[in-house]
Protein backbone atom coordinates (compact mmCIF):
# COMPACT_ATOMS: atom_id res chain seq x y z
CA UNK A 1 0.00 0.00 0.00
CA UNK A 2 0.99 3.49 -0.46
CA UNK A 3 2.04 5.63 2.74
CA UNK A 4 -0.87 7.59 4.54
CA UNK A 5 -0.48 11.17 4.97
CA UNK A 6 0.45 13.22 6.91
CA UNK A 7 3.66 11.79 8.43
CA UNK A 8 5.58 13.41 10.51
CA UNK A 9 9.92 13.61 10.25
CA UNK A 10 11.87 14.26 13.71
CA UNK A 11 15.61 15.38 13.02
CA UNK A 12 17.75 17.67 14.28
CA UNK A 13 18.94 19.21 10.49
CA UNK A 14 16.61 18.90 7.52
CA UNK A 15 15.75 15.21 6.02
CA UNK A 16 15.83 16.16 2.41
CA UNK A 17 16.02 12.96 0.74
CA UNK A 18 14.10 11.06 3.70
CA UNK A 19 11.03 13.19 3.14
CA UNK A 20 11.53 13.04 -0.84
CA UNK A 21 11.34 9.35 -0.53
CA UNK A 22 8.03 9.35 1.43
CA UNK A 23 6.34 11.91 -0.98
CA UNK A 24 7.11 9.85 -3.47
CA UNK A 25 5.47 6.92 -1.79
CA UNK A 26 2.68 8.31 -1.87
CA UNK A 27 2.92 10.40 1.85
CA UNK A 28 0.69 13.78 1.91
CA UNK A 29 2.04 16.20 3.73
CA UNK A 30 5.24 15.14 4.64
CA UNK A 31 6.53 17.28 7.91
CA UNK A 32 9.50 18.14 9.25
CA UNK A 33 9.45 19.27 13.29
CA UNK A 34 12.73 19.54 15.33
CA UNK A 35 12.61 18.10 18.94
CA UNK A 36 12.49 20.57 20.95
CA UNK A 37 8.95 21.16 19.09
CA UNK A 38 8.32 17.16 18.42
CA UNK A 39 5.61 16.86 21.18
CA UNK A 40 3.85 19.55 20.25
CA UNK A 41 4.14 19.02 16.38
CA UNK A 42 2.62 15.24 16.97
CA UNK A 43 -0.18 17.03 19.09
CA UNK A 44 -1.05 19.77 16.38
CA UNK A 45 -0.35 17.62 13.06
CA UNK A 46 -2.27 14.22 14.18
CA UNK A 47 0.05 12.45 11.60
CA UNK A 48 -0.58 8.82 10.51
CA UNK A 49 2.87 7.83 11.29
CA UNK A 50 6.51 9.22 13.23
CA UNK A 51 9.63 8.66 11.71
CA UNK A 52 12.59 9.45 13.35
CA UNK A 53 15.07 10.21 11.16
CA UNK A 54 18.43 9.39 13.36
CA UNK A 55 18.10 8.66 17.41
CA UNK A 56 20.71 9.29 19.76
CA UNK A 57 20.75 8.86 23.43
CA UNK A 58 20.64 12.36 23.84
CA UNK A 59 16.56 12.50 22.29
CA UNK A 60 16.00 8.77 23.85
CA UNK A 61 14.12 10.09 26.77
CA UNK A 62 11.77 12.86 24.43
CA UNK A 63 11.37 9.91 21.92
CA UNK A 64 10.08 7.35 24.90
CA UNK A 65 7.68 10.71 25.49
CA UNK A 66 6.51 10.94 22.28
CA UNK A 67 5.97 7.22 21.73
CA UNK A 68 4.05 6.68 24.94
CA UNK A 69 1.63 9.75 23.31
CA UNK A 70 1.38 7.93 19.88
CA UNK A 71 0.84 4.57 21.25
CA UNK A 72 -2.07 5.71 23.44
CA UNK A 73 -4.10 7.34 20.17
CA UNK A 74 -6.96 5.78 18.37
CA UNK A 75 -5.95 4.44 16.21
CA UNK A 76 -2.42 3.99 17.48
CA UNK A 77 0.30 5.95 15.78
CA UNK A 78 3.38 4.62 14.74
CA UNK A 79 6.70 5.33 15.11
CA UNK A 80 9.66 4.02 13.34
CA UNK A 81 13.52 5.19 14.76
CA UNK A 82 16.42 4.96 12.95
CA UNK A 83 19.32 3.60 15.10
CA UNK A 84 22.77 3.08 15.02
CA UNK A 85 23.63 -0.65 14.66
CA UNK A 86 25.02 -0.91 18.46
CA UNK A 87 22.88 1.53 19.88
CA UNK A 88 21.13 -0.34 23.32
CA UNK A 89 18.29 2.62 23.57
CA UNK A 90 15.40 0.47 24.72
CA UNK A 91 12.19 2.01 23.14
CA UNK A 92 9.59 -0.86 23.29
CA UNK A 93 6.70 0.53 21.28
CA UNK A 94 9.20 1.75 18.92
CA UNK A 95 9.62 0.32 15.69
CA UNK A 96 13.50 0.07 15.20
CA UNK A 97 15.44 0.37 11.81
CA UNK A 98 19.41 0.44 11.23
CA UNK A 99 20.60 3.79 10.26
CA UNK A 100 22.30 2.73 7.13
CA UNK A 101 19.34 1.02 6.38
CA UNK A 102 17.98 1.76 2.51
CA UNK A 103 14.92 3.94 2.39
CA UNK A 104 12.67 1.55 0.72
CA UNK A 105 13.24 -0.83 3.45
CA UNK A 106 12.12 1.94 5.76
CA UNK A 107 8.94 2.39 3.70
CA UNK A 108 8.28 -1.02 3.76
CA UNK A 109 8.65 -1.51 7.27
CA UNK A 110 6.29 1.46 7.65
CA UNK A 111 3.45 0.69 5.23
CA UNK A 112 3.05 -2.26 7.31
CA UNK A 113 2.96 -0.38 10.57
CA UNK A 114 0.39 1.81 8.63
CA UNK A 115 -2.08 -1.80 7.49
CA UNK A 116 -2.31 -2.51 11.30
CA UNK A 117 -3.42 1.00 12.05
CA UNK A 118 -5.75 0.69 9.38
CA UNK A 119 -6.88 -2.70 10.91
CA UNK A 120 -7.39 -0.95 14.20
CA UNK A 121 -9.69 2.29 12.64
CA UNK A 122 -11.56 -0.93 10.99
CA UNK A 123 -11.90 -3.00 13.90
CA UNK A 124 -13.48 0.38 16.03
CA UNK A 125 -15.86 1.20 14.10
CA UNK A 126 -17.36 -2.04 13.19
CA UNK A 127 -17.29 -2.78 16.83
CA UNK A 128 -19.46 0.74 17.59
CA UNK A 129 -21.88 -0.93 14.91
CA UNK A 130 -22.25 -4.09 16.49
CA UNK A 131 -22.91 -2.24 20.03
CA UNK A 132 -25.28 0.12 18.45
CA UNK A 133 -27.08 -2.74 16.45
CA UNK A 134 -27.50 -5.53 19.37
CA UNK A 135 -26.00 -4.19 22.32
CA UNK A 136 -22.60 -6.20 21.94
CA UNK A 137 -19.14 -4.71 23.46
CA UNK A 138 -16.69 -6.11 21.26
CA UNK A 139 -13.26 -5.02 23.25
CA UNK A 140 -9.59 -6.31 22.83
CA UNK A 141 -8.26 -8.11 26.27
CA UNK A 142 -6.51 -5.80 28.03
CA UNK A 143 -3.01 -6.28 28.65
CA UNK A 144 0.15 -6.34 26.75
CA UNK A 145 0.35 -7.52 23.38
CA UNK A 146 3.16 -9.32 23.98
CA UNK A 147 1.79 -11.59 26.75
CA UNK A 148 -0.02 -13.46 23.97
CA UNK A 149 2.47 -13.27 21.73
CA UNK A 150 4.10 -16.62 20.52
CA UNK A 151 7.63 -17.15 18.81
CA UNK A 152 9.62 -19.39 16.98
CA UNK A 153 13.32 -19.82 17.93
CA UNK A 154 15.46 -21.65 16.04
CA UNK A 155 19.19 -22.38 17.00
CA UNK A 156 21.28 -25.06 18.54
CA UNK A 157 24.56 -22.75 19.36
CA UNK A 158 26.54 -21.21 22.41
CA UNK A 159 24.02 -18.60 22.58
CA UNK A 160 20.76 -20.56 22.45
CA UNK A 161 20.32 -20.76 26.55
CA UNK A 162 20.53 -17.16 26.94
CA UNK A 163 18.06 -16.47 23.86
CA UNK A 164 15.42 -19.24 25.39
CA UNK A 165 16.11 -17.72 28.61
CA UNK A 166 14.98 -14.35 27.27
CA UNK A 167 12.54 -14.65 25.14
CA UNK A 168 10.66 -17.11 27.60
CA UNK A 169 10.18 -14.85 30.10
CA UNK A 170 8.27 -12.53 27.67
CA UNK A 171 6.47 -14.59 25.12
CA UNK A 172 5.75 -18.32 24.90
CA UNK A 173 8.24 -20.09 23.12
CA UNK A 174 8.16 -22.76 20.59
CA UNK A 175 11.62 -24.05 19.76
CA UNK A 176 13.37 -25.74 17.15
CA UNK A 177 16.91 -27.41 16.49
CA UNK A 178 16.89 -26.97 13.00
CA UNK A 179 15.33 -25.32 9.72
CA UNK A 180 13.84 -27.81 8.50
CA UNK A 181 11.86 -28.39 11.58
CA UNK A 182 10.71 -24.61 11.60
CA UNK A 183 9.51 -24.93 8.52
CA UNK A 184 7.33 -27.64 9.49
CA UNK A 185 6.40 -25.38 12.58
CA UNK A 186 5.33 -22.96 10.41
CA UNK A 187 3.18 -24.68 8.44
CA UNK A 188 1.75 -26.43 11.48
CA UNK A 189 1.23 -23.43 13.55
CA UNK A 190 0.52 -19.11 14.13
CA UNK A 191 3.63 -17.53 15.39
CA UNK A 192 4.05 -13.79 16.00
CA UNK A 193 8.08 -13.88 15.33
CA UNK A 194 10.79 -15.77 14.10
CA UNK A 195 14.30 -15.69 16.55
CA UNK A 196 17.11 -17.13 14.86
CA UNK A 197 20.24 -17.95 17.05
CA UNK A 198 23.51 -19.50 16.34
CA UNK A 199 24.58 -23.11 15.72
CA UNK A 200 22.81 -23.86 12.09
CA UNK A 201 24.51 -23.35 8.59
CA UNK A 202 24.45 -20.42 6.82
CA UNK A 203 23.39 -21.38 3.73
CA UNK A 204 19.86 -23.26 5.69
CA UNK A 205 19.51 -19.81 7.23
CA UNK A 206 19.50 -18.08 3.59
CA UNK A 207 17.26 -20.57 2.31
CA UNK A 208 14.81 -19.68 5.35
CA UNK A 209 15.10 -16.27 4.78
CA UNK A 210 14.28 -16.67 1.45
CA UNK A 211 11.05 -18.51 2.09
CA UNK A 212 9.53 -15.19 3.88
CA UNK A 213 9.96 -12.90 0.50
CA UNK A 214 8.46 -15.24 -0.97
CA UNK A 215 5.13 -16.53 1.09
CA UNK A 216 2.71 -13.85 1.76
CA UNK A 217 1.91 -15.42 4.63
CA UNK A 218 5.20 -14.79 6.22
CA UNK A 219 6.41 -11.95 3.89
CA UNK A 220 5.44 -9.46 7.28
CA UNK A 221 6.59 -11.45 9.92
CA UNK A 222 9.13 -10.34 12.20
CA UNK A 223 12.61 -12.25 12.12
CA UNK A 224 15.62 -11.79 14.35
CA UNK A 225 18.70 -13.19 12.86
CA UNK A 226 21.80 -13.16 15.41
CA UNK A 227 24.89 -12.22 14.25
CA UNK A 228 23.23 -11.19 10.99
CA UNK A 229 25.68 -7.86 9.47
CA UNK A 230 22.79 -6.29 7.12
CA UNK A 231 19.55 -5.65 6.93
CA UNK A 232 19.09 -4.90 3.82
CA UNK A 233 18.14 -8.11 2.49
CA UNK A 234 13.70 -9.59 2.57
CA UNK A 235 11.95 -10.03 4.72
CA UNK A 236 10.84 -6.49 5.41
CA UNK A 237 11.07 -6.95 8.90
CA UNK A 238 14.44 -8.21 9.49
CA UNK A 239 16.43 -7.38 12.34
CA UNK A 240 20.14 -8.33 13.02
CA UNK A 241 22.64 -7.62 16.35
CA UNK A 242 25.41 -9.66 17.30
CA UNK A 243 24.39 -9.22 20.89
CA UNK A 244 21.25 -11.73 21.98
CA UNK A 245 20.07 -9.22 24.15
CA UNK A 246 19.98 -6.55 21.93
CA UNK A 247 18.83 -8.46 19.53
CA UNK A 248 15.43 -9.60 21.33
CA UNK A 249 15.44 -5.45 23.19
CA UNK A 250 15.14 -5.00 18.66
CA UNK A 251 12.62 -7.31 18.21
CA UNK A 252 10.48 -7.16 20.75
CA UNK A 253 8.36 -3.97 18.99
CA UNK A 254 8.03 -5.43 16.08
CA UNK A 255 6.37 -8.65 17.50
CA UNK A 256 4.52 -6.59 19.69
CA UNK A 257 2.82 -5.40 16.78
CA UNK A 258 2.72 -8.37 15.25
CA UNK A 259 1.06 -9.75 18.16
CA UNK A 260 -0.99 -6.62 18.08
CA UNK A 261 -1.96 -6.97 14.77
CA UNK A 262 -3.13 -11.42 15.48
CA UNK A 263 -5.75 -9.77 17.77
CA UNK A 264 -7.41 -7.21 16.39
CA UNK A 265 -7.83 -9.75 13.28
CA UNK A 266 -9.54 -12.54 15.70
CA UNK A 267 -11.04 -9.49 17.09
CA UNK A 268 -12.74 -8.44 13.96
CA UNK A 269 -13.64 -12.29 13.20
CA UNK A 270 -15.51 -12.35 16.35
CA UNK A 271 -17.54 -8.80 15.49
CA UNK A 272 -18.12 -10.34 11.95
CA UNK A 273 -20.06 -13.17 13.54
CA UNK A 274 -21.99 -10.88 15.70
CA UNK A 275 -19.97 -11.55 18.79
CA UNK A 276 -20.65 -15.88 18.71
CA UNK A 277 -16.83 -16.28 18.12
CA UNK A 278 -13.97 -15.56 21.23
CA UNK A 279 -11.60 -13.35 20.39
CA UNK A 280 -8.96 -14.81 22.17
CA UNK A 281 -9.00 -18.33 20.98
CA UNK A 282 -11.27 -17.62 17.82
CA UNK A 283 -13.63 -20.65 18.99
CA UNK A 284 -17.30 -20.14 19.92
CA UNK A 285 -17.97 -18.25 23.49
CA UNK A 286 -19.67 -20.21 26.14
CA UNK A 287 -22.61 -18.20 25.62
CA UNK A 288 -23.06 -19.65 21.77
CA UNK A 289 -21.99 -22.96 22.45
CA UNK A 290 -25.16 -24.31 24.08
CA UNK A 291 -27.24 -22.96 21.33
CA UNK A 292 -25.44 -23.83 18.45
CA UNK A 293 -25.01 -27.25 19.94
CA UNK A 294 -29.01 -27.39 20.14
CA UNK A 295 -29.20 -26.72 16.49
CA UNK A 296 -26.87 -29.03 15.47
CA UNK A 297 -28.78 -31.93 17.60
CA UNK A 298 -32.15 -30.81 15.99
CA UNK A 299 -30.47 -31.01 12.48
CA UNK A 300 -28.43 -34.25 12.87
CA UNK A 301 -32.27 -35.93 14.06
CA UNK A 302 -33.80 -34.51 11.42
CA UNK A 303 -31.58 -35.77 8.86
CA UNK A 304 -30.58 -38.52 10.40
CA UNK A 305 -27.10 -38.50 10.55
CA UNK A 306 -24.69 -38.69 13.38
CA UNK A 307 -23.36 -36.16 16.03
CA UNK A 308 -20.58 -36.83 18.03
CA UNK A 309 -19.17 -34.90 21.08
CA UNK A 310 -15.68 -35.09 22.32
CA UNK A 311 -14.11 -32.57 25.32
CA UNK A 312 -10.03 -32.42 25.84
CA UNK A 313 -9.08 -31.89 29.33
CA UNK A 314 -5.44 -31.46 30.66
CA UNK A 315 -5.20 -32.96 34.06
CA UNK A 316 -1.58 -31.55 34.77
CA UNK A 317 -1.31 -28.03 34.92
CA UNK A 318 -1.31 -25.54 32.29
CA UNK A 319 -1.47 -21.43 32.69
CA UNK A 320 -3.34 -19.39 30.86
CA UNK A 321 -1.19 -18.95 28.03
CA UNK A 322 -0.62 -22.56 27.48
CA UNK A 323 -4.32 -22.65 27.60
CA UNK A 324 -5.59 -20.37 24.44
CA UNK A 325 -2.63 -21.86 22.85
CA UNK A 326 -4.09 -25.20 23.06
CA UNK A 327 -7.91 -23.37 21.86
CA UNK A 328 -6.23 -21.47 19.42
CA UNK A 329 -4.40 -24.37 17.63
CA UNK A 330 -8.01 -26.16 17.59
CA UNK A 331 -9.67 -23.68 15.90
CA UNK A 332 -6.66 -23.89 13.37
CA UNK A 333 -7.69 -27.80 13.29
CA UNK A 334 -11.71 -27.54 12.82
CA UNK A 335 -13.16 -28.95 9.87
CA UNK A 336 -16.15 -26.59 8.66
CA UNK A 337 -18.67 -29.01 10.02
CA UNK A 338 -17.14 -28.89 13.61
CA UNK A 339 -17.44 -25.90 16.44
CA UNK A 340 -15.70 -26.38 19.72
CA UNK A 341 -15.36 -23.76 22.69
CA UNK A 342 -13.02 -23.49 25.28
CA UNK A 343 -14.25 -24.04 28.97
CA UNK A 344 -13.24 -21.81 32.23
CA UNK A 345 -11.31 -24.58 33.34
CA UNK A 346 -9.03 -24.58 30.11
CA UNK A 347 -10.66 -27.49 28.83
CA UNK A 348 -12.34 -27.82 25.34
CA UNK A 349 -15.71 -28.50 24.11
CA UNK A 350 -15.65 -30.07 20.14
CA UNK A 351 -18.59 -31.67 17.72
CA UNK A 352 -18.03 -33.36 15.22
CA UNK A 353 -20.97 -32.94 12.85
CA UNK A 354 -21.98 -35.99 10.82
CA UNK A 355 -20.05 -38.15 13.21
CA UNK A 356 -20.38 -41.63 14.20
CA UNK A 357 -18.73 -42.54 17.04
CA UNK A 358 -15.96 -44.78 15.27
CA UNK A 359 -14.83 -41.60 12.82
CA UNK A 360 -15.00 -39.23 16.16
CA UNK A 361 -12.57 -41.10 18.24
CA UNK A 362 -9.92 -41.45 14.66
CA UNK A 363 -10.23 -37.72 14.75
CA UNK A 364 -10.33 -36.65 18.25
CA UNK A 365 -6.71 -39.22 18.79
CA UNK A 366 -5.30 -37.08 16.00
CA UNK A 367 -6.20 -34.08 17.70
CA UNK A 368 -4.72 -35.15 20.83
CA UNK A 369 -1.54 -36.01 18.85
CA UNK A 370 -1.64 -32.63 17.45
CA UNK A 371 -1.97 -30.87 20.46
CA UNK A 372 0.45 -32.85 22.27
CA UNK A 373 3.15 -32.22 19.58
CA UNK A 374 2.55 -28.54 18.80
CA UNK A 375 1.27 -26.99 21.62
CA UNK A 376 3.59 -24.46 23.95
CA UNK A 377 5.00 -26.29 26.85
CA UNK A 378 4.21 -25.22 29.86
CA UNK A 379 6.13 -24.48 32.74
CA UNK A 380 9.02 -25.31 29.83
CA UNK A 381 8.66 -28.70 30.23
CA UNK A 382 7.11 -30.91 28.20
CA UNK A 383 4.11 -32.62 29.25
CA UNK A 384 4.26 -36.61 29.70
CA UNK A 385 1.13 -37.47 27.67
CA UNK A 386 -1.39 -35.40 25.89
CA UNK A 387 -4.91 -34.11 27.25
CA UNK A 388 -7.17 -37.19 27.82
CA UNK A 389 -10.19 -37.04 25.68
CA UNK A 390 -13.88 -37.83 26.49
CA UNK A 391 -16.66 -38.67 23.68
CA UNK A 392 -19.92 -39.45 23.39
CA UNK A 393 -22.08 -39.93 20.72
CA UNK A 394 -26.09 -38.55 20.38
CA UNK A 395 -28.38 -40.88 21.50
CA UNK A 396 -32.36 -40.03 19.72
CA UNK A 397 -33.93 -38.96 23.46
CA UNK A 398 -30.67 -36.24 23.90
CA UNK A 399 -30.53 -33.20 24.45
CA UNK A 400 -27.55 -30.61 25.39
CA UNK A 401 -27.79 -31.21 28.68
CA UNK A 402 -27.78 -35.02 28.39
CA UNK A 403 -25.30 -35.05 26.12
CA UNK A 404 -23.19 -32.75 28.05
CA UNK A 405 -23.14 -34.43 30.80
CA UNK A 406 -22.08 -37.68 29.30
CA UNK A 407 -18.59 -35.58 28.60
CA UNK A 408 -18.16 -33.72 31.60
CA UNK A 409 -17.43 -35.37 34.76
CA UNK A 410 -20.04 -34.25 37.86
CA UNK A 411 -18.19 -32.19 40.85
CA UNK A 412 -17.00 -34.29 43.48
CA UNK A 413 -19.13 -33.17 46.85
CA UNK A 414 -17.42 -33.35 50.11
CA UNK A 415 -19.55 -35.78 52.37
Amino acid sequence: MSLQGPILIIADKPAIRLAQALTEAGAFPVIEASWPGAQTALAEVKPSAVVIAALDPAHAETAQTLTRQAAAASPFIPVLARLREDAAIALPDTLPIREDAPVERLIARLSAALRVRALQATVSSRSLALKAERGIVAELPDGDPLDAATVLLIGRGRHHPTLSVAVGERMGVVGALSVDTAARCLAAREVDGVVIGDGLAAGAVEAFLTLFSEDPRFRELPVALLGGTSENSSPPNLVCARDPLLLLQRAIPLIRLRAFETALKRLLASIECKGMLDPQTGLLNSAAFGPALGLAIEDAGERGVGLSLARFAFEYPIDHRTSFDAARLVSRLLRDSDFACRQEDGSILLVYGDTDLRDAHVAARRLASALKHTMLRPGGESPAAGPSVTLATLKSTDTVLTLLARVIPRPVVAA
